[in-house]
């Protein structure tokens, strides 16, 4: 009896336990040297309560032939406050993965203000290669989705075009999980258009932005627990 009791006990102790880690997004434990790029910056994405701020030694972000590579870790964005963007202008980048990221995703923004403050503003254009759900590697599966989010502050971001599948997306190769996929923002006079592999994927009217402009610092995102090649082409 008093084993099942102790069984009964563990499996409740561990049953929310679980649950905590399935409803958190977990992040992969990296070794970093909390050094980046010369006058690259970056932040993370707002700390759930409860939880231990992130450090930059938590992520990799160097330099190498022709780009840069990350290994995180938490997620955050990246930039050059060199990359700002004004008026009518493109920026964009090539993403190179070796693998799978599961289900998470990478891309690039614009339009960013008060980056290291509560006050923070940018719009991004990510992707997933694999999908929100899942496995990967599920027979039968639509993989590739898009994602166009506006954040403001440190709350939560308000979806321009909600995550949706989209067949532009380079998804992930089935034999090891490697993708590349370049990915474009371009800042017309009324509307911005939010290119995938060469073509458009969509086009959002500026008057659609809840209270944003367009105007202001341009650079990468890159989620939780990603590797890849980021060929980064800054602002045209």
């Amino acid at each position: 009896m008093r084993t099942a009791l102790g069984v009964l006990t563990a499996l409740v102790i561990a049953a929310p336990l679980a649950a905590q880690a399935r409803a958190g997004d977990p992040t992969t434990q990296v070794k970093g040297t909390g050094k980046m790029p010369a006058s690259w910056q970056m932040r993370f994405d707002p700390t759930p309560a409860g939880r231990p701020a992130p450090t930059p030694d938590q992520v990799v972000f160097e330099k190498v032939d022709g780009g840069f590579n990350f290994t995180s870790g938490p997620a955050a964005i990246y930039y050059n406050p060199k990359d700002m963007g004004k008026g009518e202008y493109a920026v964009s980048a090539t993403f190179s993965q070796k693998k799978s990221v599961g289900h998470e995703a990478y891309g690039i923004f614009i339009g960013g203000k008060n980056l290291q403050d509560s006050t923070q503003t940018y719009i991004y254009f990510v992707i997933k290669p694999c999908r929100s759900r899942g496995d990967c590697k599920e027979a039968g599966a639509q993989l590739g989705e898009a994602l166009v989010s506006q954040r403001q502050s440190d709350g939560k971001p308000v979806a321009l075009v909600p995550t949706a599948h989209s067949d532009l997306v380079q998804a992930d190769d089935p034999t090891d999980g490697h993708a590349t996929n370049k990915l474009l923002i371009h800042v017309a006079a009324d509307s911005i258009h939010f290119v995938l592999n060469d073509k458009l994927f969509k086009a959002v009217a500026k008057s659609d932005l809840h209270g944003a402009t367009t105007d202001g610092q341009a650079g990468i995102r890159i989620n939780h627990n990603i590797n890849v090649k980021v060929d980064w082409k800054g602002v045209d």
